[in-house]
């Protein structure tokens, strides 16, 4: 097999909570037209008039919140969890940001300069969406191709329903059921209704009937929504969880166009009103603890929560350095390399 490395490839974060850094980091974020997909002109209008004068701010407060001595939790996190790779692997392994620091190309180049010819991508992004793990692997391909082409990609393929990951959530869950608890939120990142359909093979079977997310269908390998409900389905019947025991919603929607529903924020509200006094949330979509989770969720959504008649919510952490991840992650690195071997 020529020489091989890995790449784990996460969103990112700003450098630091400073104002000027968060606006860098969003606005790359942004103008990306696969996660604002408009055209370019309106896209550049809405980011650089609409967002851009105001948003920075707000979210630098917000980032401040949840930073640490070392840096962005997700970026901290994102390291130690290469590391801990690396520890067992033999192979180079390079970590890369999508958006900022460490950049794609500059962690392509470290690899390529340790001569990797055979590189395996391991977007930390368990679901598909474009907007996350679609962009992640296109933008290292058109990088490969401009500046690396000795390098042959693979890339693993969405796990959201993959033994080793279910088994990793599982361990990270069920220590918070064995104490009283009333229900248990499943919240994952929300994206437009838009976006479902662009990326249906067949154009023709997302969202067009209620059910459609049920059974197996080819635009499954591609539908962000089905795959969240089977990552769902496969954690809760290993708890042994009842269907009253837990919800699905979607968090962090951006503009006013339809995002995927229901969603987190009024579902916190709902469930207060409603007398759910203990609950649980954790957000399978995130790997490792963020912005969104951190800040989004343990801390605005627990005082949205609790302000409204609950009594406590209390956020699963991701699965960050679990054993049991680097376990999943190590298991996909051996069943590329055994493949890699056959047809060697």
């Amino acid at each position: 097999m020529k020489n091989s490395g890995v790449l784990l490839v996460n969103l990112g974060s700003p450098d630091s909570t400073s104002v000027p850094d968060v606006r860098k980091y969003l606005k790359e974020f942004l103008m990306d037209g696969r996660v604002l997909d408009a055209p370019w002109p309106i896209r550049w209008f809405v980011v650089n008039m609409l967002i851009l004068p105001k948003r920075p701010k707000e979210s630098a407060e917000a980032y401040e919140s949840i930073w640490t001595d070392q840096g962005s939790p997700l970026v901290v996190t994102s390291h130690k969890v290469r590391d801990l790779l690396q520890e067992r692997l033999e192979e180079p392994v390079g970590l890369a940001m999508r958006y900022q620091k460490p950049s794609i190309e500059s962690t392509l180049a470290a690899l390529h300069a340790k001569g990797v010819q055979q590189l395996f991508m391991i977007p930390l992004f368990p679901h598909y969406a474009m907007s996350s793990f679609e962009t992640a692997v296109e933008r290292v391909k058109e990088l490969i191709a401009q500046k690396f082409p000795s390098i042959q990609l693979s890339t693993q393929a969405p796990y959201f329903q993959a033994t080793d990951y279910i088994d990793a959530l599982v361990s990270t869950i069920q220590p918070h059921l064995e104490e009283p608890f009333d229900k248990l939120l499943f919240s994952y990142h929300g994206i437009p209704e838009r976006h479902l359909r662009k990326s249906d093979p067949s154009g023709q079977h997302c969202l067009a009937k209620p059910d459609c997310c049920e059974g197996c269908h080819p635009s499954h390998d591609t539908c962000y929504r089905a795959q969240c409900f089977k990552t769902t389905e496969a954690v809760t019947e290993q708890l042994g969880l009842k269907p009253e025991q837990f919800a699905v919603s979607f968090q962090s929607r951006l503009g006013r166009d339809p995002w995927l529903k229901p969603y987190t924020d009024y579902e916190l509200e709902r469930f207060a009103k409603e007398g759910v006094k203990r609950l649980l949330v954790v957000c399978p979509a995130f790997v490792s603890d963020c912005l969104e989770t951190i800040e989004e969720i343990g801390m605005r959504g627990k005082e949205s929560f609790e302000s409204n008649g609950g009594e406590s919510l209390k956020l699963i952490p991701c699965l960050n350095e679990h054993p049991k991840w680097i376990d999943a992650l190590e298991g996909m690195v051996r069943t590329f390399q055994q493949k890699a071997v056959k047809e060697a």
